[in-house]
């Protein structure tokens, strides 16, 4: 891959994930990642993309949490290796973590409603959000099954 295309992916995938709120920067080292071969260190992400190790820092703090990349630790060094994670497995997972908490702590309202729209509302949201987990776990375990 060419250098110039490659940086017109990573920037592409940085526009991309800036459009999920997340900042240009964590999109564009999670661009980096998926198209470096080995683990990377922070000093080598942050030399290639021309940001600051503390901006690299918080973006693979960001990637980690959604399960986006893997933080590797070097074991007698404070260096640490990142790389991308497989992909859509450990993102829908993450995801649906996140889901799970928010629907116990909807629930958690419920007794804060009387019967009518607050209630129907509330409802209807703890029910989008179990049914996209539902649905999002019948894709992992139909993904799981057919490897």
């Amino acid at each position: 891959m060419s250098v110039a295309r490659r940086r017109a992916f990573i920037t592409s995938v940085g526009d991309l994930l800036a459009s999920w709120n997340l900042p240009h920067a964590t999109g564009r080292v999670y661009g980096l990642l998926l198209v470096t071969e080995e683990p990377a260190s922070l000093d080598a992400i942050a030399a290639e993309l021309e940001l600051s190790k503390g901006a690299v820092s918080t973006s693979v703090r960001q990637l980690d949490s959604w399960g986006l990349a893997r933080v590797i630790p070097q074991p007698g060094s404070r260096r640490l290796l990142i790389e991308a994670t497989a992909g859509i497995e450990t993102l829908l997972e993450a995801s649906h973590a996140r889901a799970r908490t928010l629907i116990a702590a909807l629930r958690d309202g419920e007794d804060l409603v009387n019967p009518g729209p607050a209630q129907d509302r509330l409802h209807d949201v703890i029910g989008l959000f179990a049914s996209y987990v539902d649905v999002g776990e019948q894709m992992l375990s139909r993904c799981r099954h057919t490897r």
